[in-house]
């Protein structure tokens, strides 16, 4: 399978996630389900809140933009674009380490671990690993696999 492919479909879990967890953020959903850990402590702690909004929206926007640039990428014009490649590497670097210092903040900080939140950290972990998996292709001249 293409690695663009492979992160369309991952980007789509990841918004799913991330969008679970921001209508709990926002008061859509009154309860958040969490069978391992304490999402609830993560999720209402101050580290919730990023440039004023939602962590979780943050990373719904990211898993979108994600999505949406996989998908144009896998058209036969843009398929071997390194501008794509680069921009999928870019956004989810940047995306991976801040889900690391959001895992440390629950680790040693509030000192409560979310699910849901590791979760969307691992996605985004084998997006970044799919985009360089597809950078390396796109600037070999193969076929982008994974």
């Amino acid at each position: 399978m293409r690695a663009r492919h492979v992160i369309a479909v991952l980007s789509l879990v990841g918004a799913f996630v991330a969008l679970y967890l921001t209508l709990y953020k926002m008061g859509v959903i009154g309860r958040i389900v969490c069978s391992v850990g304490s999402c609830e402590t993560v999720n209402t702690s101050r580290y919730a809140i990023f440039l004023g909004g939602p962590v979780a929206a943050w990373g719904f926007a990211t898993y979108v933009i994600l999505f949406i640039a996989a998908v144009v990428g896998t058209q036969p014009e843009q398929e071997r674009s390194p501008a794509i490649s680069w921009m999928l590497v870019a956004l989810s670097g940047w995306s991976t380490a801040f889900s690391g210092w959001l895992t440390y903040l629950e680790l040693y900080v509030i000192r409560a671990i979310c699910i849901w939140c590791l979760t969307s950290a691992a996605i985004m972990t084998l997006i970044f690993l799919a985009s360089l998996a597809d950078l390396r292709a796109v600037r070999s001249g193969r076929e982008p696999q994974t």
